[in-house]
């Protein structure tokens, strides 16, 4: 019997968190994608299965992380489902997202203020300022770099109120891998086939969309056209829409809307393959 169009489309998402946050994150738009039937997965990065609050105060998980351990565990979870899912990340998870995808996972995947994958080197004056809590000392290629909420704000949530900036802040703030955001940066320097690294030309890749905030200053929209661009010479579908917001987009209080148009056009851009 032929399988019918409904026993393959994809009814699991993995939602992939970014840098300076946990799946906490996601935890609305978890909920909103369940009440659609969806099941919805948002893993953690290994070590970061605690509460926010444990994190901050131990570090150690976040400093001894790797972008291989990342990617594997996330192959690990993706290739036991019984239909490839539909893939979500934000930041350097929409980088995470476009590795999973050029490495065969996901029927579909969406990639919100996406840090750039290796060799992406538009680096504008406002995320030079937004990545300098890191990359001011190199010891903290060897720490956990935590932003004060001063810096939240200004890289996370300069479209909120400083109250409403605060309270995302308490909420979802934890530190970053210094280790890997040195690197990240270094790779876009250096290309060489490193952690960043995915295959601009991959014609099998599954459709990828990305989703920038205009406001965002860490990575604006040109960050991820220039990313877009990078996908020209692949037939595979790569789009690129913007919203008015910041980098911490997914919080927005239109994210229903941004939720919602990523699902939809997951599903239909995953249905036309």
């Amino acid at each position: 019997m032929a399988t019918s169009a409904s026993e393959k489309a994809p009814n699991t998402i993995v939602l992939v968190h970014g840098f300076w946050v946990t799946p906490r994150s996601w935890e609305h738009w978890k909920q909103h994608y369940e009440a659609k039937d969806f099941t919805v997965l948002a893993p953690a990065y290994p070590g970061f299965e605690v509460e926010v609050e444990a994190l901050r105060a131990d570090p150690t998980p976040i400093e001894q992380l790797e972008v291989s351990e990342i990617i594997g565990a996330f192959e690990t979870l993706i290739g036991n489902l019984d239909r490839p899912p539909i893939i979500m990340g934000h930041s350097a998870g929409g980088a995470f997202t476009q590795i999973l995808l050029d490495h065969g996972f996901g029927a579909a995947g969406v990639a919100i203020n996406s840090a750039p994958t290796e060799g992406v080197k538009v680096i504008p004056l406002s995320q030079i300022k937004s990545s300098f809590p890191v990359l001011k000392n190199p010891a903290n290629r060897h720490r956990a770099v935590g932003l004060t909420p001063e810096q939240w704000y200004d890289i996370f949530a300069n479209t909120f109120s400083e109250e409403e900036s605060l309270a995302l802040y308490e909420r979802y703030h934890i530190p970053a891998s210094g280790k890997i955001f040195w690197g990240s940066a270094l790779a876009n320097i250096h290309p060489g086939k490193d952690d960043t690294y995915v295959d601009y030309h991959n014609d099998a890749r599954p459709p990828l969309l990305f989703i920038s905030g205009k406001n965002d200053p860490l990575f604006p929209p040109k960050v991820g056209h220039s990313n877009v661009k990078h996908y020209k010479s692949s037939s595979a579908v790569t789009e690129i829409v913007e919203y008015d917001g910041p980098h911490f987009l997914p919080a927005v209080p239109e994210w229903e809307a941004i939720a919602d148009f990523a699902l939809d056009w997951a599903l239909k851009h995953a249905a036309s393959r």
